[in-house]
């Protein structure tokens, strides 16, 4: 998955407003688009080195977006507009090895009045629903950890996943992790017991679950490698 155009290197004086973020480039601070409604736990620190690209939408009011936040010498990818791409791209190109060449994959795919997943992946008469998401935290090393705030849209998926089982489909979590420095995953019990909980439930209902990290170039980026899941107890 390429960047609409070549990253700017600068640095975060703070994000607000969720969506809005302050970068200093070139000694001039500019404020650019940020893509992520979560806490963004542990990446927001002060001068932290970052990247944004610049939109090629001239009716943009704000013309750059915020992609990389560098903690610690490791990148972290914070666009989560780019991790269904990232994900499509994969699927397209026979990358995961959990599907079967020359699928049919619907984006945005409606399951009912309250939901749409992420994917809808087809062939022949077996479906499956997948929905991904975007994992940014890590409190530990080698340790990422989703979510980094309370989910209530997160549980939702759950519960609808389950559903989605009962009615015929295998139903998928996929959980991309922007960031290179992390070879395992587990879900943030603390954090989000609720969610915790009904994951572990998901799974004993045959809910799959995959995890992967990325592979930041200057181009863009792309899903490297599987990580190991850890339970909770």
């Amino acid at each position: 998955m390429n960047f609409e155009n070549p990253l700017i290197s600068g640095v975060l004086i703070k994000r607000y407003k969720r969506f809005f973020a302050d970068v200093k480039i070139n000694d001039k601070i500019i404020t650019v688009h940020c893509p992520n409604t979560g806490s963004m736990k542990g990446l927001l620190t002060q001068g932290n080195k970052v990247w944004v690209s610049k939109s090629n939408n001239i009716k943009r009011k704000l013309t750059h977006t915020l992609q990389i936040i560098e903690v610690e010498n490791n990148k972290v990818g914070v666009n989560t507009h780019l991790t269904n791409k990232i994900v499509h791209e994969a699927l397209l190109g026979n990358k995961i090895k959990d599907f079967s060449e020359n699928l049919k994959i619907t984006t945005e795919k409606k399951f009912n009045d309250n939901t749409r997943f992420d994917f809808l992946i087809e062939k022949g008469s077996k479906k499956s629903f997948i929905e991904v998401k975007n994992v940014t935290l890590s409190r530990k090393s080698n340790l990422a950890e989703f979510p980094d705030s309370i989910t209530s849209r997160g549980a939702k998926h759950i519960k609808e996943l389950v559903e989605a089982i009962k009615l015929g489909f295998d139903s998928y979590l996929f959980y991309v992790v922007q960031r290179e420095d992390c070879g395992e995953f587990a879900i943030a019990k603390d954090i989000d017991p609720d969610y915790s909980n009904l994951l572990t439930m998901a799974i004993k209902k045959k809910v799959k679950i995959i995890c992967f990290d990325c592979k930041f170039t200057s181009k863009g980026i792309k899903l490297n490698n599987r990580i190991k899941l850890l339970l909770n107890d």
